[in-house]
């Protein structure tokens, strides 16, 4: 026997249940579908946009700490977390963005592009770093005592083009003037032309011929700087400084004769410019020297830069990496069918080749798929991020055609790279071969490459989160039950009528427990609050 309380509300809730009209649930259910479709829609623009889900993300900022979440920064964890702080370090270093060494001329290339097509191949922030790395190369404190270097410093600090180019001219002019011979009176006259030539000239000729310029007074400043660079830190800031601007100015002749078809002359200078200055490996020229020896097929040199460059003790990169993949290819490609392996196994040169490919691809897993076309190329920025997409698209831009060139190569690679990724730990808390993959090289990708008409090539695919699954399961079960509704109001008022009895009856049976059990007077106190 119920109490008259417990039965009182049992009867509530039924004489509720039966003023609902269907029309109620049609608009219930639609509501929630509509609600439910609009986080869905906003879960997966956060997620294309950051990488994440935004409800999860908020979960783990703010609603993570006020349940009690572990600070990992609490000093009960600091022994812990060595390791864990030493493969952050690491990644951290490998996240680090390097400039180009096979980066493009911007007035005769870049430029060329934007012309023809009207897109901008470079990104401001890719700029931005060429802008701080031109600060660093080509200027140094005591330019401010100098006129002429002063216009420059000025110079490379602006982010208009035409102000860039002006003011080189000016400086130009400025030196001109003075009564003393410009070559021996700054080194303006060099970095002066460097920047006309690297963004006003529009041909590689024309480039080529004001380097040749930068050149003559590039080697005068240097000289003078040499001698007078134990007689202060001043005066070694300078010699530094023209240090640079030399093997700069060098380094591009070098690339002007490699892109105007004189590969054996730039072969010759890059590796004469690499005996004069070895310890500026900030450059990486042996990587324009590797693909100009590819150009002309001189494979036993090329396997003789690799035997001094690819040590472990060395940090890597796709051209090291890809290269000496090609050149084990190169042995076996030409006779490799995926179908007689199959019967036979694997021969000692076939392991070797197949070992150095996955190799490569676990290095950076962007490049296969520029290499094999199934992702179109783009002009390569003037900053890469080794291991990451903005690399791959530097290596395949010149190296694409090397691979075409050695027969079955690229058969070889499509039969075997995607088995690399059997070989690596998910998820990617160790490597194999390398250090685990870096996490930090999609944002960097995105900041470097031009993301209106390129899709950033992602490593590893990011799962789609849970709560993009669950809004997208709730907003398709809403909608159904809405469309049911509408066509089946009363079959589905009887189950929603169902569905909501069977939903109220343990609450209903808890109260009538709580009632038997409780006073009755001390019950409709209880029930007056």
């Amino acid at each position: 026997m119920c109490g008259s309380s417990g039965c009182f509300n049992g009867m509530e809730v039924s004489m509720f249940l039966n003023t609902l009209t269907p029309k109620f649930y049609v608009a219930l259910t639609g509501t929630s579908s509509l609600i439910s479709g609009l986080i869905l829609i906003f879960e997966w623009w956060y997620f294309r946009k950051y990488g994440t889900s935004f409800i999860e993300q908020v979960s783990v900022s703010h609603l993570r700490p006020l349940l009690g979440g572990v600070d990992s920064s609490s000093p009960s964890n600091s022994n812990t977390s060595n390791g864990e702080a030493d493969s952050n370090r690491q990644s951290v270093s490998e996240c680090k963005v390097w400039r180009n060494p096979l980066n493009l001329f911007r007035g005769a290339e870049y430029n060329r592009y934007t012309w023809v097509t009207g897109r901008e191949p470079l990104t401001y922030y890719d700029m931005n770093l060429s802008a701080q790395d031109h600060q660093t190369f080509f200027t140094c404190d005591s330019d401010h005592l100098r006129p002429a270097d002063a216009i420059m410093q000025k110079a490379w600090r602006e982010r208009n083009p035409q102000a860039r180019i002006s003011a080189a001219h000016e400086a130009l002019e400025l030196e001109e003037s003075r009564s003393s011979p410009p070559l021996l009176s700054s080194c303006s006259c060099a970095t002066a032309y460097i920047l006309l030539a690297e963004e006003e000239a529009t041909t590689i000729m024309e480039a080529e011929r004001l380097f040749k310029q930068a050149l003559k007074a590039g080697e005068g400043c240097y000289r003078r700087s040499q001698q007078l660079q134990h007689h202060g830190t001043q005066y070694e800031a300078q010699h530094r400084r023209d240090t640079n601007v030399l093997v700069y100015i060098k380094r591009r002749l070098a690339m002007c004769s490699r892109k105007l078809g004189r590969t054996r002359e730039a072969v010759k200078m890059m590796r004469d410019l690499m005996k004069e200055f070895p310890l500026l490996s900030m450059f990486n020229i042996h990587e324009n020297l590797l693909e100009s020896l590819l150009e002309l097929q001189n494979y036993a040199d090329v396997q003789a830069v690799l035997a001094k460059y690819d040590d472990i003790s060395l940090p890597k990169s796709a051209t090291i990496c890809y290269t000496a993949a090609l050149l084990k290819a190169r042995a076996v490609s030409d006779k490799f069918s995926p179908e007689a392996a199959s019967r036979r196994g694997l021969s000692t040169a076939e392991m070797n080749a197949v070992e150095a490919i996955h190799r490569a691809v676990e290095f950076n897993p962007h490049v296969p798929k520029y290499l094999l076309e199934m992702k179109s190329l783009i002009l390569p920025p003037e900053h890469i991020l080794k291991r990451g997409d903005s690399e791959a698209i530097a290596y395949a831009f010149f190296h694409l055609q090397h691979w075409k060139r050695v027969e079955g190569a690229l058969n070889l690679l499509h039969c075997t790279w995607e088995g690399t990724f059997r070989m690596i730990p998910y998820p990617l808390e160790k490597g194999h071969l390398f250090y685990p993959y870096p996490i930090c090289t999609e944002t960097a990708d995105r900041e470097l490459l031009p993301t209106v008409f390129h899709e950033v090539s992602v490593y590893p695919k990011k799962e789609l989160p849970f709560f993009i699954l669950f809004t997208a399961g709730l907003c398709s079960f809403t909608a159904m039950l809405a469309l049911l509704t509408h066509q089946f109001p009363e079959l589905m008022g009887v189950f929603a009528k169902a569905f909501l009895s069977t939903l109220f009856a343990p609450l209903n049976f808890i109260m009538e427990k709580v009632e038997s059990i409780l006073p009755s007077s001390l019950w409709h106190q209880l029930t007056r609050i």
